[in-house]
């Protein structure tokens, strides 16, 4: 797989992909599903817009490749010393061949060389035991922090439940 930054271009695809691997039946076939917790739509065109638009000072998404067509995907957000990870895709077909850690390692590589970041931080719904220790046998570790679910804001997705939030985890990235 070829990694490599998105660029406005890249936005149709990213949005039908996210939105597949996280939302819908063809969620299901992957195991990072959120279907059975959210209806609705996990990003829109003008979110991701608006994100690849920024300075990549500030954040970048980096986009997976096999054979002409995005597989995967992750947004990456300079905070300080702290790199923020959100929307890890990776097309469900494709899920188990081990291409979400090598996404996270180039978000790693990335958040280390670009910006000098020190931690790399992701929040995942609570529910989510499952991926939650997918990302501990990565190295990340919970940090006790919790966050509200946008609650109300259709732009994150229709909840199937009143008992969302998210749960903060943290790596601390290595400089060699």
């Amino acid at each position: 797989m070829q990694i490599r930054l998105a660029s406005v271009a890249d936005t149709d695809a990213l949005v039908s992909l996210v939105n597949s691997v996280y939302r819908g039946e063809s969620s299901r076939v992957g195991w990072t599903t959120e279907a059975d917790l959210l209806d609705g739509q996990r990003t829109d065109r003008d979110a991701l817009q608006d994100f690849l638009s920024r300075s990549p000072d500030l954040s970048v998404m980096l986009v997976g490749i096999v054979k002409d067509q995005i597989i995967a995907c992750l947004q990456l957000e300079h905070l300080g010393d702290e790199a923020h990870l959100g929307m890890l895709s990776v097309q469900a077909s494709d899920q188990r061949q081990g291409l979400g850690r090598q996404m996270i390692s180039a978000a790693e590589q990335h958040a280390r060389w670009a910006w000098h970041a020190r931690y790399l931080t992701i929040d995942v719904i609570h529910l989510r035991h499952e991926l939650i220790e997918w990302y501990r046998r990565r190295g990340f570790e919970l940090t006790g922090e919790r966050h509200e679910f946008p609650y109300g804001d259709a732009r994150f997705g229709l909840p199937k439940r009143d008992d969302l939030w998210f749960i903060s985890l943290c790596k601390t990235l290595s400089l060699s």
